[in-house]
């Protein structure tokens, strides 16, 4: 089941695979997932789609769960991992396009374009040069140097910015970017704040009065991040005071759940004020890659096992099948399993020519490859072993 406008290319590598798949256009409900779900081997979504604990109750026969889109915090990691249930994502497919829309409303805002064109659509020529400024030299304050945030940095050091950024974690800085001590110090420095941070809950409500507050007068802000970060009543605030002087939002704490239903929003109405639909990664490009990406790490899972780059579970990656017969054995993290699996195969006569393995909080998953089919014996022993989360197989 893809949901979501998820790109077409997804849906035919699936079938290209042999599965039957079931492609919507919206989001489902909590309860439209619960009726829904069983017979699904696996669910595609993207941030609109919340998959909560009931959900992945309800998924009996799901495999594997896949965000097409940067972002997991629609899914309990947790419980899915609980359930042994590997979470992939697409964490660079559409860094590219998210950076160039906001580059492209930092050059917007900082010309006041919205206001050009409206005035434009009214039939009135407003020639000035009033509150226009150009981007080279500014300063721009980039708040998470991740993936977007560094990419960000390159582009707009190209077009003459000076960058400084603001991580709490050890990041390199790009090019003549510059790390800033505190975020209160890059409020108080950057003509432009961009937020490029995850939606882990410490970041809720990251930016409200106070943080507003302490941003230079007549600064610019844009959030193409999460809605979850802004006080977006707050952002209204310290524009309708003249304090900051516009804004680009992409993101918003609540957001329609399908195509063409309303929205509202207090920045709705405002002056160089830039909103958009939750369209950063938006593009043809970014969504027809992030459909390949997601699509090919789902299908490696199902097909032989791989867990590489799933985001709450070990991360393996097997070679090529090495033998006539592959196990994949998802178990709790205790000593001695990996020995007991090997003592088990050994006392049976089972030669194991490959292996791979990988721990990862409370879980270890480990990619046995043999030279012979395992017999039932065998598998039901694994099976009935306390530690076990699931055992799957493929005979080559």
């Amino acid at each position: 089941m893809l949901l979501e406008n998820i790109h077409p290319v997804a849906a035919a590598a699936f079938r290209r695979a042999g599965f039957e798949v079931d492609v919507r256009s919206r989001s489902l409900s909590e309860d439209e997932l619960v009726a829904e779900l069983p017979g699904v081997s696996v669910l595609g979504i993207r941030s609109n789609t919340t998959v909560t604990p009931a959900v992945l109750e309800a998924g009996k026969d799901l495999l594997a769960l896949g965000c097409f889109c940067i972002g997991t915090n629609q899914v309990h990691l947790d419980a899915a991992a609980e359930r042994g249930l590997p979470v992939f994502n697409a964490p660079y497919s559409n860094t590219r396009s998210v950076v160039e829309l906001v580059l492209g409303e930092i050059v917007a805002l900082a010309r006041r374009l919205t206001e050009k064109t409206q005035r434009m659509h009214e039939g009135v020529w407003d020639k000035s040069a009033k509150g226009s400024h150009e981007v080279r030299g500014r300063t721009l304050g980039i708040v998470g140097y991740g993936n977007i945030g560094t990419q960000l940095s390159n582009v707009a050091e190209a077009v003459g910015m000076r960058v400084i950024f603001f991580d709490t974690a050890d990041r390199l800085a790009h090019g003549n970017a510059r790390r800033v001590g505190s975020l209160e110090e890059l409020l108080g420095e950057a003509d432009v704040v961009s937020i490029h941070v995850d939606g882990r809950p410490g970041n809720a409500g990251l930016f409200g009065a106070e943080r507003f507050a302490m941003m230079k007068p007549g600064a610019v802000f844009i959030n193409a991040s999460r809605g979850m970060v802004v006080d977006d009543a707050a952002l209204r605030d310290h524009i309708l005071s003249g304090h900051l002087s516009g804004a680009a939002i992409d993101v918003f704490p609540l957001e329609p759940k399908a195509q063409g239903d309303p929205f509202d929003s207090p920045l709705r109405g405002l002056d160089n004020v830039i909103l958009t639909p939750h369209v950063g990664g938006s593009t043809q490009e970014a969504q027809e890659e992030i459909g390949h990406f997601v699509a090919n790490k789902l299908l490696g899972f199902v097909g032989a096992g791989s867990t590489a780059l799933t985001v709450n579970l070990p991360q393996v990656s097997p070679p090529q099948p090495q033998g006539a017969f592959r196990m994949g054995y998802l178990h709790e993290n205790s000593p001695g399993v990996l020995a007991e699996i090997n003592r088990l195969l050994a006392d049976t006569g089972v030669n194991v020519v490959g292996q791979s393995l990988s721990t990862r909080g409370g879980y270890g998953y480990v990619v046995t490859d043999t030279d012979t089919v395992l017999s039932d014996d065998v598998l039901s022993a694994l099976h009935k072993a306390p530690q076990t989360v699931w055992l799957r197989s493929w005979q080559l």
